[in-house]
């Protein structure tokens, strides 16, 4: 494995990963039946809670607990210091799908995945609308609920499951919602259901048949794009390059991700 990441370290950091999200989990559905004090960021649609500023704070206690010396970055409470070469940085969603965690809608997850020289080598995602814990290591394949997941057969174009979602600005909404305009005559649907995390972990347990955004930040897709990708999917841009942190993630079969990623162009993406 490149990069020093030895199958030692890649499972015991998916393990500890598990452990933490589950329990990060548990956490967050207390306060959810408790109340909650709701804000907004960068916008009237980005909304934060009491509960994901809680849940990254006892993440990050958890992890430095565990592994003092780790970087970590978080959606909450950004990144204290830089990883040293070589050395581990996770990535954490304290609660990813705040919006539908405050309507008490499903689809919210808590995500937490460890990188190492830029890419993602463990996590885990937790789904407790589905009671499913989602995890991956580099080389080790995917699992829900320890029981190891794998993409089938290629669903024909015309019969493809979509999940996507939508940015925060009005102008990017409008274009992304542009985009499916385009998409949609010529697939099965569309699914948005408001955790990116979730909707990479849907594509790998075959809930979907392909998931596509545009601007994500890293915490949205760094466990789930590990997974999707370890199930057997194919992660990348629109042009097929790696996906960046704020530009295209397109999840889908290998034999049908082409042909996706062909469709998504001429609609606009």
């Amino acid at each position: 494995m490149s990069g020093g990441a030895g199958a030692d370290l890649v499972t015991e950091l998916r393990d500890l990963a598990v452990v933490i999200a589950r329990d990060a989990a548990a956490l967050a559905g207390e306060m959810q039946l408790a109340g909650l004090t709701i804000d907004t960021k960068s916008s009237d649609t980005d909304l934060v809670t009491t509960a994901d500023r809680a849940v990254e704070a006892v993440i990050r206690e958890r992890l430095a607990d565990a592994r003092p010396h780790d970087a970590i970055l978080g959606e909450e409470q950004g990144q204290h210091h830089d990883a040293p070469d070589g050395a581990v940085r996770w990535v954490i969603d304290p609660i990813d799908g705040t919006t539908n965690y405050v309507y008490r809608h499903p689809s919210w997850s808590v995500s937490i995945a460890a990188e190492m020289e830029g890419r993602a080598v463990a996590g885990a995602v937790h789904d407790p609308t589905h009671g499913q814990t989602f995890a991956a290591a580099t080389g080790h394949g995917a699992t829900c609920n320890g029981e190891t997941i794998r993409l089938g057969e290629a669903a024909p174009l015309g019969r493809v499951l979509m999940a996507t979602g939508f940015g925060y600005d009005p102008e990017r909404r409008r274009a992304q919602a542009e985009v499916m305009v385009g998409v949609l005559p010529h697939i099965r649907d569309i699914r948005r259901m408001g955790s990116a995390a979730v909707d990479l972990c849907s594509v790998a347990l075959g809930r979907v048949d392909a998931f596509y955004e545009h601007g994500l930040a890293p915490w949205d897709l760094a466990a789930g794009a590990l997974i999707a990708s370890e199930a057997g999917a194919k992660v990348a841009d629109v042009y097929g390059g790696p996906v960046v942190a704020g530009g295209h993630v397109l999840a889908a079969h290998p034999d049908r991700w082409d042909e996706v990623a062909e469709l998504l162009l001429r609609s606009g993406a």
